[in-house]
This record gives structure tokens, C-alpha cells and sequence, in this order.
């Protein structure tokens, strides 16, 4: 299987996917896309999701990946944001998002295929594209495989949520062959990529690490098997059958992967595994533990953000000498703890976690410059985490300054939430915030403040939230209250929220 994709019960080679993406790159042209121009990707794990990718790539374009949860104004804001020239979407997507998509955009829609309908229970008729539609299949098909100059390389632009709640592209400049071989070599040592490679990919292909993850290995020739949506048992068959060597996952998975039977986890053969690295979370000290107890020292872990790329890196015999550390900086980066006024603060003093990679390419939010420069302090970014380093130079997390949740290895932005639950009749404010969970490390709590005589009941909010925003940013639990606390300027004091739930967590994120 070396060098090849498999879905289900269907393979691909390494071969065989680049022609087709070569085909599909003849028909995005003569759709108009040209250097520098986007293609919107909504799109589940799947092989059409190389295709196009790696299509539009060819013609130096930006691939966009867009979160698949989202309802049909998140992705129209997307697709409306970044100029998309076309949008490749599964046929069970489309009716999710076709009423705000911008007028004349090229729609090409991929089948879904049987793997994926099964793994999230949809009728098959949902996978089927329409017969009015422009199916992906066919119509790259009408094309000779591109034969035009080389553009430049450029990856992704994966589309990062804000402190406003609206998101943002993050849009790098073109890499030289130079910072192509650089970057190869950082995702060897961080992710261990290699030719030789047997991998599963079980995150989402929207998510920037992912995305990387998968993109790089298939363009390396190693194999990959992609699992349609994260299943712990049958992830542990996948690694038998196929014997996997390398995973990306979030802690998360790791707390589902535990909580399995003895039996289950006693019964496939994980020897194969050489090089197990998670990121996105804070992993807690004795779920991380454990999973080096039962997989052995094959953990590793990594610390940056889609802006950065990784910046941190430890393996397991690192994090054992320091349970909790995130790892020391990789070659070409910089960490530096800063205090409230932008001053280094000495070792073991907890500030704002500033860093900067000078391994990749610099980016900008795309269409919004200075919103890279709010997070930017003498070339070094933050994404609002606070640490410390040791006197070893370790890395440790210990809370968020700016207000964002991370459940399950998915930023989710309290204010986007926010803005659409005071639009509710009976709501007067409302405050979002995350409490610690078990599973998905936070989840999401609504404390609602109704309008006298209003009555609301939880039903109602999630109701109402459901047509507006992606399954995953609708509370959990959900309080009424006849008040907000507020600080004297008037704004809401979250933290007097938040705290009490975390006060016996062990954990401040």
C-alpha cells in the first residue's frame, strides 16, 4: 500500500491522485482561477478532498477549507471573505449551505460516498449529487491534465476564529523551495513524516494541523487511511489491520481511547506505532500518562497555532522529566513570556506566551492587516495562551487570556455565540464561557439574563441557536439569571462566572 489513500473500501495511488487533481486543476482554470485567487473546500474526509486540494494548488490558488458543522451564513461569510472562484462541497453539505452562497459562484459537488454516510448515519439518498448539479467526478474528467507553467507554492488558508466572533483567513506568502524543504524537515521531527509512513488521519481535514499532517504525507508517499469521524475502537482495528506507524490526534481522543473496555484495548496488536503526536489541547498530566503507560514512550506533543505552526516540541522521555511541559522551542523559534506592558518576565513568572517561527512563511489575515498587528508585539505573536518557562527552558500552559474555548481540540469564540443568543426575544445579555469537561477538556455553558417577565426555557435556546451556528457552538448547559455580574464600567465580569467551576478542577484551562 505505499503511497496510497484509502477511504473505506476504496485505494488510490499517490499516481493515480495527482492526475486526477492535474485534470481537475485544466477545469478550475478555465473556471477563472489564477495565481493568488481561492477555492473553497467543504468537504468531509474523503479523497476528493486531495483532489481539489492539490488542483488548486497547482495553480498557485489557496485551497480554503471550510469547518463542514457550519450552517449556511457561517460558510457564506467565508466563501464571500476570501473571493472563493468555486466551491467543491459533499452532496449531503449542499443543502446546509446553498441558500447563502454568493450569487454565480461555480458549485461542483463530490458524492458522498458509502463510508461516510454510514459513520454519520445518513439516509443514502443524502450522498447522492443532485441531477442538476455540476458533479466533481465527472466533470474533471472533461479535462486534459494541466500542462501550464509552474506556479508558486502556497498552502492552505485556513480560516481562524477571532475575539469579534467573525473569522479569519490566515494567508501566507508563496513559499520558496528553500522554506518547502524546511518546512518538510520541521513536520519530520515534529510529526515524523517520512516516505515510509503508515498513518491514519482522525481529525478533521478543515483544521489546519490535520490538514497539514494529511497534505504532506500524501505528497511524501507515504499511506494514508482516512477515517471517516473519530471512533476509538475502530480506530485501534485500523491500526492492526493496516499497521499503522504514525497518528495526529487531540487529547480528547486519548480520553475516549481510555475509557474503552480492558478487553477491547487488550485486542489489537499496536506495535506498529512509532510516532503518536497530539497538540490543539492542553493534555491533562494523568491522561497523557496513561497513554504512555499503554502505548509506550511513542507520545509526543507540540504547542503553536495555525498562525505559528508548531514552535514547541517534546517527546515522551521530556514530558515525563517535566509532567505538564509542552516542550522547548524547535530550531528557528523564539518563545518569549511577556507581561501586560510587553516586558520580558523572568523564569518561572507566569505572562502572555509570545513566539515566532521563522520556519515558515509570513502570513496576514486576510483583508484584515491590522488584525495581525493586535496580536503582534516585536515580531512575536500570541494566540492569548499564558505560561511560564522553567529554568530548562520548558514550556508550560496555564490559562487563556483572551476569551476562547477549546472543547475537543476546536477553538470556539464566546462572541460569536454571544451575538447571535441577545437576538433571541426574552434574552436581554448573556455571557459564554467553558467549564471543564472530562471528555472534550471544556465545554460550552450559556448564563442567560432574561428580560422581566420573560420565559425562556433551555429547549428554546438551543432551538433557537440551531438554524445559526454549527451544532458544536451551541451550550451545553445553559443557566438563567435575573443578573450578570458586571464590573464597574459595565461590562460583564466572566471570570466571577467561570471560576467557581473551575475552582476544584486542578486546571485553569
Amino acid at each position: 500500500m505505499a503511497g496510497t489513500i484509502r477511504s473505506g473500501e476504496r485505494e488510490v495511488t499517490q499516481q493515480a491522485l495527482f492526475e486526477r487533481a492535474a485534470r481537475a486543476a485544466s477545469g478550475f482554470h478555465s473556471l477563472g482561477v489564477r495565481d493568488g485567487d481561492a477555492v473553497g473546500l467543504m468537504l468531509r474526509n474523503d479523497l476528493s478532498f486531495f483532489e481539489a486540494h492539490f488542483a488548486v494548488r497547482t495553480l498557485g490558488a489557496y485551497p480554503v477549507p471550510i469547518n463542514w458543522h457550519f450552517q449556511g451564513e457561517e460558510a457564506g461569510y467565508i466563501l464571500r471573505d476570501a473571493g472563493a472562484k468555486a466551491l467543491v462541497i459533499h452532496a449531503d453539505l449542499l443543502p446546509q449551505a446553498e441558500e447563502a452562497l454568493p450569487d454565480g459562484l461555480p458549485v461542483l459537488v463530490a458524492e458522498t460516498p458509502p463510508e461516510i454516510v454510514r459513520a454519520y448515519g445518513l439516509n443514502p439518498g443524502q450522498g447522492r449529487v443532485r441531477e442538476e448539479a455540476t458533479d466533481w467526478a465527472s466533470w474533471l474528467e472533461r479535462f486534459e491534465p494541466w500542462a501550464g507553467p509552474a506556479a508558486p507554492e502556497r498552502g492552505s488558508m485556513i480560516y481562524t476564529s477571532g475575539s469579534t466572533g467573525q473569522p479569519k483567513g490566515v494567508r501566507r506568502e508563496p513559499m520558496t523551495p528553500e522554506q518547502f524543504q524546511k518546512i518538510t524537515e520541521r513536520l519530520g521531527t515534529v510529526m515524523g513524516l517520512s516516505p515510509d509512513m503508515r498513518a491514519v488521519v482522525t481529525g478533521p481535514l478543515y483544521h489546519s494541523a490535520p490538514n497539514a499532517y494529511a497534505t504532506f504525507t500524501a505528497m511524501l508517499g507515504g499511506t494514508l487511511v482516512l477515517q471517516p469521524r473519530f471512533d476509538p475502537a475502530e480506530l485501534l482495528a485500523l491500526i492492526e489491520r493496516h499497521r499503522i506507524s504514525h497518528l495526529h490526534m487531540v487529547p480528547t481522543m486519548f480520553v475516549r481511547l481510555l475509557r474503552l473496555p480492558e478487553e477491547v484495548k487488550r485486542r489489537h496488536d499496536l506495535s506498529s506505532l512509532r510516532h503518536v503526536v497530539h497538540a490543539a489541547a492542553p493534555c491533562p498530566p494523568e491522561v497523557k500518562r496513561a497513554m504512555i503507560e499503554w502505548w509506550g514512550p511513542v507520545i509526543m506533543e507540540y504547542y503553536g497555532s495555525t498562525e505559528s505552526g508548531a514552535v514547541v516540541f517534546c517527546d515522551a522521555e521530556q514530558w515525563l522529566a517535566r509532567p505538564g511541559t509542552v516542550g522547548t522551542p524547535l530550531p528557528d523559534c523564539t518563545v518569549r513570556i511577556l507581561d501586560d506592558d510587553g516586558k520580558p518576565l523572568p523564569t518561572g513568572e507566569r505572562g502572555e506566551i509570545y513566539m515566532r517561527n521563522r520556519g515558515l512563511p509570513d502570513f496576514t489575515y486576510h483583508g484584515k492587516n491590522d488584525k495581525r498587528r493586535e496580536i503582534e508585539r516585536d515580531g512575536l505573536i500570541t494566540s492569548g495562551d499564558v505560561g511560564y518557562l522553567d529554568e530548562g527552558g520548558y514550556l508550560f500552559l496555564c490559562d487563556r487570556k483572551i476569551d476562547m474555548v477549546i472543547s475537543g481540540g476546536v477553538n470556539i469564540y464566546p462572541a460569536e455565540i454571544e451575538a447571535a443568543l441577545v437576538a433571541l426575544p426574552g434574552v436581554l445579555d448573556c455571557a459564554v464561557f467553558g467549564i471543564p469537561d472530562s471528555e472534550y477538556g471544556e465545554s460550552l455553558m450559556a448564563a442567560v439574563q432574561v428580560e422581566p417577565d420573560a420565559k425562556l426555557s433551555e429547549s428554546d435556546v438551543r432551538a433557537f441557536l440551531a438554524g445559526r451556528l454549527a451544532n458544536y457552538k451551541i451550550p451545553r448547559r445553559i443557566e438563567f439569571l435575573s443578573e450578570l455580574p458586571r464590573e464597574d464600567s459595565g461590562k460583564i465580569f466572566k471570570r466571577k462566572l467561570r471560576d467557581p467551576y473551575w475552582r476544584d478542577a486542578g486546571r485553569a484551562i
